[in-house]
């Protein structure tokens, strides 16, 4: 925006939970406006996570998944003299959880599971573990970062 920046706008925490991080996940999950249908999708996801691990919270092996494939570092373009260059940036907290909310949702759209929940929980336990696509993709990310570490002086 060219005047001010945009306000952020209140949240409020999940009835089962009480957690603002959880509304902001299931609003990322959400499609066409549908959020009693989004919050059904993450408490059934959750608790075929709490059968899959066992020796955790279902809600801690959540935000320690949501931990794990957030990234640090990120690429932007910048054209210097007719050629383009990576140069690796850190991101602003806000951005780094909503990167690693969208990524752990995209990724787990793409699994082969039957139902979405069971899909967004093996993504969570993946993402718990070290695993799965979305870690993947935040491995990718600090290794693109890491090898244009040259051009690093080129930040603006």
């Amino acid at each position: 925006m060219r005047k001010s920046r945009a306000k952020k706008r209140v949240l409020l925490p999940d009835p089962k939970f009480n957690d603002k991080l959880v509304t902001r996940f299931v609003n990322n999950l959400m499609l066409d406006g549908k959020k009693s249908v989004a919050f059904k999708i993450f408490y059934d996801a959750l608790e075929i996570v709490n059968e899959k691990v066992e020796e955790e919270d279902c809600l801690d092996v959540w935000k320690k998944a949501l931990t794990n494939v957030t990234p640090g570092v990120e690429v932007r373009s910048r054209r210097i003299g007719g050629a383009t260059f990576q140069i690796p940036q850190p991101i602003r907290d806000d951005r780094k959880v909503s990167m690693g909310m969208k990524w752990l949702i995209g990724f787990s759209r793409k699994r082969n599971e039957k139902t979405m929940a069971q899909k967004l929980a093996g993504e969570i336990v993946a993402g718990y573990k070290e695993e799965g696509a979305a870690y993947k993709k935040k491995e990718d990310t600090h290794r693109m970062a890491d090898a244009n570490k040259a051009f690093s002086h080129f930040r603006f």
